[in-house]
């Protein structure tokens, strides 16, 4: 999933020339793809809490595999906006289904939330590699078939694996909320509501337009080749995702609050720097920006999972990818718009540090308490 989610703003720049049309249109043809990624994720964690965790998932790998198959056919603009849209309603399945699967089918949570971090931003780092060199050697639409065809072959062997019985969902329902009022429960949800909005805005509108920044501003570094533009694509991810190892350990280690809060308080002045700096300053400055804003999420999942229910995981989640990836609609808005009246990126760095600083503000009102200990997340999952 994470994958496809970075292609497509790699592949505007070679279809800005091969269509001849400007960038800033062709970006707004995944708005309402992105738009659906966060609309659905609330049924999606709902069908999951009812149905089977894994099945979903092998219906989102077979739905996504269809329409990136789909993208690459596509003949226009229409087309192509039609099976972006399917692809970000396919898309939306993994994160509210997946996260509580893990969550509560593992007892270090912060090393194994930090471990599929580790993935999860591989795909955005591998995207990077592989759609550039897709893209310079056999063209766009390849560069969508190709993962695609993967895809559909992954899900196919999920099915497999679940026939075999060599994948399964842990049935135990024990609720693993902390001993906390109910309203203390709301008023931690709510201040997470925020924080998970301004955070998602912070990260889709980075990804979004950082191939963009990176042909303006590497041109004397890299050239203009998408292989170069993607192999940045993949330093930014890829040590951000290698990072989250250490972000889930600190979640299982320290005060869930303190590890929230810092991860957002240290991006205020990177992004303030990524409005400024050029060259390769600024991809050492954007992945740490990356790495601190996927820092946030070991300790944000851990404390989102202790507020609700286990029963109301996959709802939970749900709501939560609502706002993470309904903001990718006001993200892409936001890139577009900035670009279309300036020309560069300047501004649109400032306000995402104004965001994080919101999101300090925001964090500083949750409760303070540790993430649930090993061995009493052991005996709540034999309970």
């Amino acid at each position: 999933m994470h994958l496809f989610a970075v292609y497509f703003f790699l592949i505007v720049l070679r279809l800005e020339s091969d269509w001849g049309t400007p960038y800033h249109e062709l970006i707004n043809l995944w708005t309402v793809g992105a738009l659906l990624v966060g609309l659905f994720a609330l049924p999606a964690g709902w069908l999951a809490d009812r149905w089977s965790a894994p099945g979903m998932i092998a219906v989102a790998f077979f739905g996504l595999g269809l329409a990136a198959v789909g993208c690459g056919l596509s003949g226009s603009t229409q087309s192509l906006w039609i099976w972006l849209c399917l692809l970000g309603a396919f898309a939306s399945i993994y994160h509210p289904v997946g996260i509580p699967w893990l969550v509560r089918n593992t007892e270090s949570r912060g090393k194994a939330l930090g471990i599929n971090g580790i993935f999860g931003s591989s795909g955005v780092a591998v995207a990077g590699l592989v759609a550039g060199l897709l893209i310079d050697v056999s063209g766009w639409r390849v560069a969508f078939i190709v993962p695609g065809c993967f895809s559909i072959a992954t899900g196919l062997v999920m099915v497999c694996c679940l026939k075999m019985g060599l994948m399964a969902d842990r049935t135990s329902r024990k609720s693993a909320v902390k001993a906390t009022s109910q309203a203390d429960r709301i008023w931690t949800f709510g201040i997470l509501l925020l924080t998970m909005f301004s955070g998602a805005v912070i990260y889709q509108a980075t990804q979004a337009s950082l191939p963009k920044v990176f042909e303006l501003r590497l041109a004397e570094d890299i050239g203009q080749s998408a292989l170069g533009i993607g192999a940045m694509i993949a330093i930014v991810y890829g040590m951000a995702g290698l990072s989250q190892v250490v972000a889930g350990y600190l979640a299982d280690r320290y005060p869930l609050k303190v590890v929230y809060l810092a991860a957002f308080m240290f991006q205020v002045p990177l992004l303030w720097l990524m409005s400024e700096l050029g060259g390769m300053v600024l991809v050492a400055v954007a992945a740490a920006a990356t790495i601190l804003n996927s820092g946030a999420l070991p300790a944000e999942n851990m404390l989102l999972a202790d507020t609700v229910s286990v029963n109301h995981h996959g709802l939970a989640f749900g709501l939560k990818f609502v706002l993470a990836f309904g903001s990718a609609p006001i993200a892409i808005r936001l890139v577009s718009y900035i670009n279309s009246t300036t020309g560069d990126f300047r501004q649109l760095f400032l306000v995402l540090a104004g965001l994080a600083i919101l999101s300090c503000l925001s964090a500083l009102m949750l409760p303070t308490f540790r993430s649930v200990p090993k061995t009493l997340a052991s005996s709540q999952s034999e309970g």
